[in-house]
């Protein structure tokens, strides 16, 4: 059997790509702009704030929770979601040294 395509790429790429899919919806970064916010919430509050329906958030959710972006805390039938602070500064980190690379100055592209 042939190597699945991210094992070619490095993990450093690999993790650049999964965190920008988590974050490539709209209705996720809109939800981390609210935890941002407010620190602390509860999915039914996300209903109310983003407009989409309970099991479309949770579903968010879900993929933010995957990647580390946020955690989340039971309490009774309820769960609080917020940004999860010991995964949020190495991400930034990591989208910061990308993003801040330069091109070359060879003006001969395009």
């Amino acid at each position: 059997m042939g190597l699945t395509k991210t094992e070619i790429f490095t993990d450093q790429q690999n993790e650049i790509a999964l965190i920008a899919k988590a974050m490539g919806h709209p209705a996720r970064v809109a939800i981390l702009q609210h935890l941002f916010k407010t620190n602390t919430c509860i999915c039914g509050d996300l209903v109310d704030e983003i407009g989409l329906a309970q099991p479309t958030i949770s579903q968010h959710l879900k993929e933010l929770k995957q990647v580390g972006l946020i955690q989340g805390t039971i309490e009774g039938t309820s769960i609080c979601y917020c940004i999860n602070q010991d995964k949020w500064a190495p991400i930034a980190q990591l989208f910061n040294a990308f993003l801040s690379q330069k091109p070359s100055n060879d003006s001969s592209c395009c």
